[in-house]
């Protein structure tokens, strides 16, 4: 075994990988850019080496400087995480020359891999079954129109040489493919360097179930069950749970000894996932082997028992498989969530801003936390906006779906936007807990996943104003403590008056409304008034932020987080988010131009008009990539193109102007 190992990644990938280095007993280190000079997973390695500015391509995509710093450190292997450069052969072979252990599969079966259509080709031939597709070398476009015509719309475009549902387009008709195409290619260049795509049938309610294999050294090839990955938004995984719900014994092994067949025919080595497409039927189909460990392998780990990495690790060494296929057993079943900085009523954009109070469920055998941030973290532009995985396990499916509800109402985060609600609505969902999932469940359900924003309920409100009246109270006795007399009542903000009860007033703002909260100062507490609802209150709030309320004799629980005016109160698994308005306060004054805003940071990618340009309402004007993924911005209204105010590969900030133009009525 190697005894020092170098991790080329950031973020929860890392820091899973250095927790199981430590248990084993290996030197580690780390690298980090410029953007993670404070990170969570330095702190966890026993080195950590600068490799550059923020950006991936001059850091963490960075061959040369990787291996240089493993040279520098004496680390004998290198292991690349997920994500980055783990299925980059030329990274492999690099490391190989430099004398390196790279923890992965040989050169040869990342590049028979990474490329999508000669993958197909190389399956086709070992017997797996195959969508039916066109995975050809002729890129023109009209090949790959007519190939779509061939195939039967609807089509899937994906990108030859990725995953993670980058580059991918959904095309249902003929006269939307050009556009569909030429997104799939911007997409793929910007992700992988590489716009080649293939064109595959677009199954309708198919469910995404995928193998998680292990090949060593020696011959040895299993798989470790599998996980249903089926609910995806914009093809990237949401939910994933094993095992798959509704896999009957046979079907289980023949779709694993297809897997491994899938890694023998590419002499596979270490850590691979084989993708399929089950359909109704219970037809199933290869579509891609991801060579490298994936992102949900916490629910396999969770239901074998079973330290994947550590497993890598042994592999890697030269050590055969621990286990044989038939002692590879599963207990319970395990599900995880992603838990993202972004806006789900928002077209899922992304979030950044700090992590300014973050609270996740105690982990122990059932809950675990897979997260590369702290609070006081910030969500950058610059990476994936992961803030953690949330994994459960119990005995049976529906246990374990009633385990995910009280855990994700368990999580606290304020500061930035994320999808928390977005997946306790998934968790609750009746389809969710009948198992009736497959890849359209989230368009299928959308009224139910999104729904309409609901007035502040009254509770709530009260909740919030109790809050703020302890905090106040608080810092008055802390400050009070400080003076000659801190137990004058003039030292105190309890509201104490000579002879009478003092009255005052809170006002919140939600979203464009407010709420106003006349109270009165009791020696018991407070009465608080809003429109003709009277509501007795006291309560104590916790340095950790609970806050335990008694609201006309019944006892409630929150989570309270302030910065500022914002205010943030988690009750009940939701989050509530108000502000506390000044009465001195001014209002504040917006210019709309009409044109174009960045709805997000992130670098403009592509221009789709020009200067003079008749535009229509919805017309793509731009395209934008934040957080590694491609966002087209449309038109708001009919006009004419007056003036493009930023150029291809520009940082742009929110809220800045992109593309100025004038309504159709000035044209």
């Amino acid at each position: 075994m190697f005894a020092k190992v170098l991790i080329a990644n950031r973020g929860e990938i890392a820091c899973r990988i250095l927790r199981t280095a430590r248990r084993m007993g290996l030197s580690t280190v780390a690298v980090y850019s410029e953007a993670d000079a404070d990170a969570h997973h330095l702190a966890l390695a026993d080195e950590a080496w600068p490799i550059g500015p923020a950006p991936a391509r001059q850091s963490y995509l960075c061959i040369d400087k990787i291996i240089e710093v493993a040279r520098q450190s004496g680390a004998e292997a290198i292991h690349p995480g997920y994500g980055f450069l783990s299925e980059n052969a030329a990274f492999a072979d690099a490391c190989a020359e430099a004398g390196l252990i790279f923890i992965g599969p040989p050169p040869a079966a990342i590049r028979a891999m990474g490329s999508k259509s000669e993958a197909k080709t190389l399956m086709a031939k070992a017997g797996v079954p195959l969508v039916p597709g066109y995975h050809g070398l002729d890129q023109t476009d009209s090949i790959l129109a007519t190939a779509a015509e061939e195939i039967g719309f609807p089509v899937l475009i994906k990108a030859s040489a990725g995953g993670g549902g980058k580059g991918m387009r959904v095309v249902d008709q003929a006269d939307a493919f050009a556009e569909g195409l030429a997104a799939a290619r911007r997409e793929a260049a910007n992700a992988f360097g590489d716009d080649r795509v293939l064109i595959e049938k677009y199954l309708i309610r198919p469910r995404h179930v995928e193998s998680q294999v292990f090949a060593d050294s020696h011959g040895h090839c299993v798989h470790l069950l599998e996980r249903d990955c089926s609910i995806q938004r914009r093809h990237q995984k949401v939910v994933e749970e094993a095992p798959a719900p509704g896999m009957t014994p046979a079907l289980r092994e023949k779709m694993g000894a297809q897997a491994v067949a899938a890694a023998r025919a590419i002499g596979y080595q270490g850590a691979g996932t084989v993708e399929f497409l089950l359909d109704s039927d219970g037809r199933f189909y290869f579509m891609e082997m991801n060579t490298r460990l994936q992102v949900e392998h916490p629910v396999t780990e969770m239901i074998t028992g079973l330290d994947l990495v550590e497993w890598q690790f042994l592999v890697a060494a030269g050590a055969p498989l621990p286990l044989q296929q038939s002692q590879i057993v599963h207990n319970g079943h395990a599900i995880e969530v992603r838990i993202y900085a972004e806006d789900p009523d928002n077209d899922f954009l992304p979030a950044t801003g700090m992590l300014r109070h973050l609270r996740f469920p105690e982990a122990g055998r059932h809950i675990r936390i897979d997260s590369g941030v702290v609070e006081g973290d910030r969500i950058s532009v610059h990476y994936d906006p992961m803030i953690a995985k949330l994994a459960v396990w119990d005995e049976s499916r529906a246990q374990a779906v009633h385990r995910l509800r009280r855990a994700l109402a368990s999580v606290e985060i304020a500061g930035l936007t994320t999808n928390s609600r977005f997946l306790a609505a998934i968790a609750g969902h009746p389809a969710f807990l009948a198992a009736a999932t497959d890849t359209g469940f989230i368009p299928r359900h959308q009224q139910d996943l999104f729904p309409p924003p609901s007035p502040t309920a009254c509770l709530d409100l009260c909740l919030a104003s109790l809050a703020v009246l302890l905090e106040r109270s608080a810092a008055a006795k802390q400050v009070a403590a400080g003076t000659n007399d801190p137990h004058s009542p003039w030292a105190k903000r309890d509201g104490w008056r000579l002879n009478e009860d003092a009255e005052e007033s809170l006002r919140f703002r939600d979203g464009g409304q407010e709420h106003l909260i006349a109270l009165t100062y009791r020696p018991d507490g407070y009465r608080l008034q809003l429109a003709q609802t009277t509501i007795l209150a006291s309560g104590r709030l916790g340095a950790d932020g609970v806050l335990v309320a008694q609201l006309d004799g019944v006892i409630r629980r929150a989570g309270y987080a302030r910065h500022g005016a914002e205010v943030t109160l988690f009750v009940d698994g939701r989050t509530l988010r108000l502000t506390v308005v000044d009465p001195l306060e001014g209002e504040a004054m917006e210019s709309p131009t009409g044109g174009l805003l960045s709805p997000m940071p992130g670098t403009l990618t592509a221009i789709l008009v020009e200067a003079g340009s008749h535009v229509s309402k919805g017309q793509p004007l731009a395209v934008m990539e934040a957080m590694k993924m491609e966002h087209t911005l449309r038109a708001p209204h009919d006009g004419v193109v007056t003036a493009l105010l930023y150029k291809i590969g520009d940082l742009v900030e929110e809220g800045v102007e992109l593309v100025a133009f004038s309504a159709a009525e000035e044209a």
